[in-house]
């Protein structure tokens, strides 16, 4: 049965992440569960001490980034593997108080149900999240900057919130949706800041592209919301088109793309707690094969 709770829940690791801070930027994407990918890989970084000086995220990648910036290890998986199946975050009770069946607020919110972040670790100086949102008025993907933002929470709780099944979310009167309308793999952000070390985490295989024709929906749904519509209907043409540039950039050295070493078969929404999990550890073992690679491109060889 699906609604079983995940088998190798309590298998997950813990702990907090130590070592210095790496001048660098962590770019990840979205995909809804499929961030449990991210999250595999993340813990395997912590647990090595990889911590990176900034990290850009999308959707879930947002979500998954706050975590890596706590420094807690696990605490991303555990919440939605052992989660998946409470209607307060997917479900009735998630819809009442969101008016989506998926609340992301339930992630982002303080309600005293999920495990603490850590605020100390997540708020200290080195380290800073980049939660990329939409504009629902200009449809132009905004970076909220922990270190300049008066509510991260808020910016990744936008970040995540899926189009068409969720209301928007309301930053400084301005109403937002999912980073991912506009921009599915914020790298952009992190060539145009500079960074000498980029690291970008895919959600997907590097041969992956979809089928890159207009969403015509979105004209219907968004109607109010020209500019956003627009974008919205052409995010898969730039999607493949990111995924291009990204490959060519990492052939040239420019960045560091990590991708699954295997297609992903799991849905947005995906309700089998069983294969978010191998897919968790699919990011897991993938980051332990890749932790040379890593540490030679951030830190440099070993002597």
């Amino acid at each position: 049965m699906i609604n079983k709770p995940y088998s190798r829940l309590s298998e997950i690791p813990s702990g907090s992440a130590e070592g210095p801070i790496i001048d660098g930027c962590l770019v990840l994407e979205g995909g809804a569960f499929r961030g449990l990918y991210t999250q595999g890989f993340l813990d395997v970084l912590m647990q090595a001490g990889l911590n990176m000086s900034h990290v850009v995220g999308v959707s879930a990648g947002a979500l998954s980034g706050m975590n890596y910036v706590a420094g807690q290890i696990g605490r991303s998986a555990r919440i939605n593997l052992g989660f998946r199946h409470d209607d307060r975050y997917i479900g009735a009770r998630a819809l009442l108080h969101s008016g989506s069946v998926l609340d992301i607020g339930f992630l982002t919110e303080d309600r005293q149900v999920l495990e603490p972040l850590d605020e100390e670790r997540f708020n200290r100086p080195g380290q800073t999240l980049i939660a990329v949102a939409t504009n629902c008025l200009t449809g132009e993907p905004e970076y909220f900057e922990q270190s300049k933002c008066d509510d991260i929470a808020l910016a990744v709780r936008a970040s995540a919130t899926m189009p068409y099944m969720s209301p928007m979310v309301d930053i400084g009167g301005i109403p937002y949706l999912d980073g991912g309308c506009s921009c599915k793999i914020p790298y952009e952000w992190a060539l145009d800041k500079g960074f000498a070390k980029i690291v970008v985490v895919r959600t997907r295989d590097a041969g992956f592209r979809k089928d890159g024709r207009e969403h015509k929906a979105a004209f219907k749904a968004y109607r109010d919301y020209p500019a956003f519509a627009s974008r919205l209907a052409m995010s898969d043409v730039d999607y493949n088109r990111q995924c291009d540039e990204i490959e060519r950039l990492h052939e040239e050295g420019a960045l560091l793309r990590i991708a699954p070493s295997q297609p992903v078969e799991v849905s947005r929404l995906e309700s089998d707690v069983e294969k978010l999990g191998e897919l968790y550890w699919l990011g897991w073992r993938d980051a332990a094969n890749k932790l040379d690679e890593m540490i030679d491109y951030l830190l440099g060889p070993k002597s």
